[in-house]
């Protein structure tokens, strides 16, 4: 299992001034997964939120998951990368967590 990173290792918050979506990947987290934009996003400033590197190879850019909970209280694993400097997170894919994720966010978190 890959270290936790805190969001403070990657990403200064202070910076993000955006976020970016791609249409598909809006469509398929949308109507596979049930997730909107605006409830992804509410993983970014939720108080728990555990990150680590996706080890999957990227041929582009470092990728991310985080793990996080909703304001509604839905726990949500987002994929992500950092765009324009890291002022951008990109939201690759956003779906509910996996058991596995579920038990490690509860223990960690």
């Amino acid at each position: 299992m890959p270290p936790i990173i805190s969001f403070s290792q990657i990403i200064a918050f202070r910076q993000i001034i955006a976020f970016q979506w791609d249409e598909g990947n809006v469509i398929k987290s949308q109507e596979r997964h049930g997730v909107s934009q605006p409830e992804a996003k509410q993983v970014f400033v939720g108080e728990s939120l555990l990150i680590d590197r996706d080890l999957r190879p990227s041929q582009s850019e470092q990728r991310y998951n985080a793990l996080g909970r909703a304001v509604n209280g839905r726990l949500l694993h987002i994929t992500f990368t950092l765009r324009n400097n890291g002022t951008a997170i990109r939201v690759i894919s956003a779906r509910d967590m996996s058991r596995r994720g579920r038990n490690r966010y509860a223990q960690e978190t």
